[in-house]
């Protein structure tokens, strides 16, 4: 049994779409086919969560109807005019379901209302390619992952009860891949124990392939994207990229713990536990041999890694009455930050201030700096960015930094991050 993640970019028009079934014809049975938004569509859903947020109704309704037409439009071009008919009303009842979600703007909090709104992609582009594939002659049946994976109520990171949603999978899913053979369901999404929607963190659909393997178990999990495989760096902002044939876990770990975004950084641990090989592969060819990530290597040299955050504030956290940052303050600093749910990227501590490289997430920055302003003196460095490069040379890093002011650096013998200006 095999588990295959097909992106928003694998699915981002009805051509695309098509193109995919000699992938899924020849990837053998039984496959779980787990399945993004279509194209920008969480995107499209997180304007509309934004103009609803801010009290603008007319606006995200609009918004909304763009989002129905343009789903109507890539489902009728796919499908004969009565399996569009026969498709039209589950439609409907997801738009519905936006249209309820926003009506919770200021009455719930805002990562509860993104995630009731932005679920809502995955769901209605899994609906249209299981009735295709059905429409094709491969049978499947699809399923609601928000039925399956359970979590606890810290919404857009939630934290998923293995056990339970192990208990789902092997209830639910397996049965149907015993009578179908294809499943077709979503990634990203889950839902918690009163049944509201919940969102696993941008390319948490990574995750959720991982964790549906580890669940059943497969025997592998193949993650179908627009590149030859996973290459060294991200060819959109670093030229000569070199493509990578074999790496570790414990590598792809390190890179999506330093924001890498070919692979998200929860999907490894559950492979990793349970011994199963994750493929990058090429959708536009799948014919190439695509990337193996796997326990061991016989890869022992890597190319420079290297991975570049944008969008960061630099934060200088100072004591105003000059107490040391020791354990006392650096625990009450810690805790500072989970309560506010901001993940530390880089983190460096002198006699009387810690400095920390965060995401600039505006909706948490602003309530992050009032809570430490109430003992601390807060400054903070704007638009910066995080640059790190596991296995560096001196003339690589030099080659990165070249023209840009380097406002902190850490090093360790594998490893050097830097924030840059």
């Amino acid at each position: 049994m095999q588990v295959y993640k097909f992106g928003g970019a694998s699915i981002a028009t009805p051509e695309r779409m098509q193109a995919l079934l000699p992938i899924i014809q020849y990837g053998g049975s039984p496959l779980v086919v787990v399945v993004s938004a279509y194209g920008k569509t969480t995107n499209a859903l997180e304007a509309i969560v934004a103009s609803a947020l801010e009290g603008k109704r007319e606006e995200a309704l609009q918004k909304i109807e763009a989002l129905e037409a343009a789903h109507n439009t890539y489902a009728a071009s796919l499908l004969s005019p009565k399996g569009f008919e026969e498709l039209q009303p589950r439609l409907n009842e997801y738009y519905t379901e936006m249209h309820w979600a926003i009506d919770d703007a200021g009455l719930q909090s805002n990562d509860y209302v993104y995630d009731q709104v932005v679920c809502i992609g995955e769901i209605l582009s899994t609906s249209i390619f299981s009735a295709y594939l059905n429409e094709q002659g491969m049978t499947n049946q699809w399923i609601d992952a928000r039925d399956i994976i359970r979590t606890n109520e810290i919404y857009r990171d939630p934290v998923v009860d293995f056990e339970f949603s192990k208990a789902q999978v092997q209830k639910t899913m397996a049965p149907a891949l015993a009578k179908h053979n294809i499943v077709v369901t979503q990634g990203f999404i889950g839902s918690t124990a009163d049944n509201n929607s919940t969102t696993l963190g941008r390319e948490g659909s990574d995750y959720s392939a991982a964790l549906f393997a580890a669940m059943l178990p497969a025997v592998s999990v193949s993650i179908w994207k627009d590149v030859e495989g996973l290459l060294n760096a991200d060819p959109k902002l670093f030229p000569n990229t070199v493509k990578i044939e074999e790496i570790t876990y414990h590598e792809v770990i390190e890179m999506a713990y330093y924001g890498a975004q070919v692979i998200h950084p929860k999907t490894i641990k559950p492979l990793q536990n349970a011994n199963i090989p994750l493929y990058v592969k090429c959708f536009l060819d799948s014919g190439l041999k695509g990337t193996v990530i796997k326990n061991t290597t016989d890869t022992f040299v890597y190319p420079p890694l290297i991975v570049l955050k944008k969008d960061q504030i630099l934060l200088q956290i100072t004591s105003r009455d000059f107490s040391f940052i020791t354990e006392d303050n650096l625990s009450n600093l810690y805790n500072i930050f989970y309560g506010q749910h901001v993940k530390i990227n880089l983190i460096q501590n002198a006699a009387i201030s810690l400095v920390v490289c965060v995401d600039n997430r505006v909706d948490k920055i602003q309530s992050l700096v009032q809570e430490l302003e109430k003992d601390y003196k807060v400054l903070k460095n704007d638009d910066v960015q995080l640059l790190t490069v596991r296995h560096y040379t001196p003339s690589i890093l030099e080659e990165l930094t070249k023209g840009r002011v380097i406002l902190l650096e850490q090093k360790t013998r594998n490893t050097v991050q830097v924030v840059v200006k």
